[in-house]
């Protein structure tokens, strides 16, 4: 992301796979690793990710094609605009069904969407939601039949691009402030986060889902 501002990007529109738009961390990977170090580096490149979007210097459009689960609803959730497929496709932070927490900062970038209250149900509950829904409660900005995702995401760039463009990305600015103190390391606290990994149920969870992705 801040490569392509550098080269001129004036907007950047993210994009997944046709089915699913990013499933978030390998979570097989994961748990092939061995130490707590390689645990934390590997998540501090997810959340490198994430950072950069949210401080992305140009708007960034999400064209969510597909399924966008946990660390990839993060992603989402850091964009400026989210475009989704309409269909029995899935958007959330599901880390309680897999017997994780979602960090303080995270569940500030749910809550900035679709309200205290409601972010709480959902996160508590490890919901996703289908497309449909996303879009009722404010999860997503705008649903497009699967083929034209992209292209609704960059109309909407496109669009905004007309506009004066100091104004609007000094205003984006400001408006987005909050998000990117969400991503901050203490509002993160990776190791806690680490630390729990290794908990049974934690690992109960995991194993399970692993399983389920296996079938």
């Amino acid at each position: 992301v801040p490569a392509a501002a550098d080269a001129g990007a004036r907007g950047i529109v993210l994009s997944g796979g046709e089915k699913v738009f990013s499933a978030g961390l390998d979570v097989p990977h994961l748990l092939s690793l061995r130490t707590r170090e390689e645990l934390g580096a590997a998540w501090m490149e997810f959340l490198g990710a994430a950072r950069a979007l949210a401080a992305s210097k140009v708007p960034v459009a999400a064209a969510i094609t597909g399924h966008s689960p946990a660390g990839g609803c993060v992603l989402a959730l850091c964009c400026d605009y989210r475009v989704m497929a309409e269909g029995p496709f899935r958007i959330g932070l599901n880390e309680t069904q897999v017997g994780l927490v979602a960090p303080e900062g995270i569940q500030h970038l749910m809550r900035r969407v679709v309200g205290v209250h409601r972010a709480e149900r959902l996160l508590v509950g490890g919901e996703l939601v289908e497309s449909a829904r996303a879009f009722g409660i404010g999860l997503v900005d705008e649903l497009a039949p699967q083929y034209e995702v992209v292209a609704r995401a960059r109309a909407w760039l496109e669009a905004l691009l007309q506009l004066p463009r100091a104004p609007v990305l000094h205003t984006r600015a400001i408006a987005r402030a909050d998000l990117v103190a969400a991503l901050a390391p203490e509002r993160i606290d990776i190791d806690t986060f680490v630390d729990a990994w290794n908990a049974p149920d934690t690992q109960a969870g995991l194993r399970a889902l692993v399983a389920r992705l296996g079938k």
